[in-house]
């Protein structure tokens, strides 16, 4: 896990408690009309793949800009989504596109939300070191997680029930892993997740969960991976070479289960959230995508 990663979920925990003292921005309720106060504050709610690099964007764009307060809190994307089509948040991150339900959703207020892509990610399946698989293919993937292969030696490991792991539904990882691999890339597909799928509140317990059960197999943004699990290379099809996850494979386009990441704000952003955004898309801000293992966009 890179220095910068231990760091801040040492130091996480305090800062969003001074962060959210007293600093909530001003905000128009959702088409009132009124005119939007430019907050003193800017407040990131959503994606938990993203939320370690939205904190270390928090704490660099504060260190420079003292007179602006960046408040961040997890979730999953479409709660993320849905604060943002409250008026509930000023940034809403996610590691999924919106829905057109979504965008419809904002919309019929009066305000049309942007996207704005901030980072790159490569998806990770992970298992245990002990597990002696060395690859798999996509096709492999989607029939483990829907429920037609169950036992690792139908893959050529050890025999053993394989225990899947996934993110929770309301995160953004767990709709692109579903939409991409379970459903081959067709989200009108009816394919869906095993019902003996153990769904997890966050990317961190899928990696403590997998590194501690040789069975078991898991998916988690490059970030998240770590010297206690193994991320396995993937083809994107039989006969096809198996890539490993990493910012080179993601940026040549090779790794098959990428993605971006991103901001939506409701309108054109200005004021603090506009300085802050502009800030993020910088070298600087794109060094610190770069520190964190996920892949600049610049």
């Amino acid at each position: 896990m890179p220095t910068m990663l231990r760091m801040l979920l040492a130091s996480m925990a305090v800062l969003t408690l001074i962060w959210s003292a007293g600093c909530a921005p001003t905000r128009q309720n959702a088409g009132s009309g009124q005119t939007r106060v430019t907050p003193t504050a800017v407040e990131i709610k959503g994606s938990d793949t993203m939320v370690n690099l939205n904190q270390a964007w928090a704490e660099s764009y504060m260190q420079e800009n003292r007179n602006t307060r960046v408040v961040v809190n997890g979730g999953g994307s479409g709660t993320g989504i849905a604060a943002l089509i409250e008026g509930k948040t000023d940034i809403a991150a996610a590691s999924r596109a919106m829905t057109q339900e979504e965008i419809d959703a904002a919309t019929k207020d009066g305000h049309a939300p942007v996207k704005h892509i901030v980072g790159l990610d490569g998806i990770a399946v992970i298992v245990n070191p002990a597990n002696p698989v060395k690859s798999l293919t996509v096709a492999q993937l989607a029939a483990m997680y829907t429920g037609k292969t169950t036992d690792w030696k139908q893959v050529g490991g050890k025999a053993g029930k394989i225990v899947l792991l996934g993110r929770e539904v309301n995160s953004g990882t767990h709709v692109f892993f579903k939409e991409h691999v379970i459903q081959g890339g067709n989200s009108k597909a009816s394919a869906d997740y095993a019902k003996s799928t153990l769904f997890v509140s966050s990317s961190q317990a899928i990696v403590s969960e997998v590194a501690n059960n040789p069975r078991a197999i898991g998916y988690v943004g490059l970030g998240y991976v770590s010297d206690t699990v193994r991320a396995l290379p993937i083809a994107s099809a039989t006969g096809k070479p198996a890539v490993a996850p990493s910012p080179e494979s993601v940026v040549a386009g090779t790794y098959p289960i990428s993605r971006p990441l991103y901001y939506y704000t409701l309108g054109e952003p200005s004021g603090a959230v506009k300085a802050f955004l502009d800030y993020v898309l910088s070298p600087d801000g794109q060094a610190v995508v770069r520190e964190l293992e996920f892949v600049p966009v610049k």
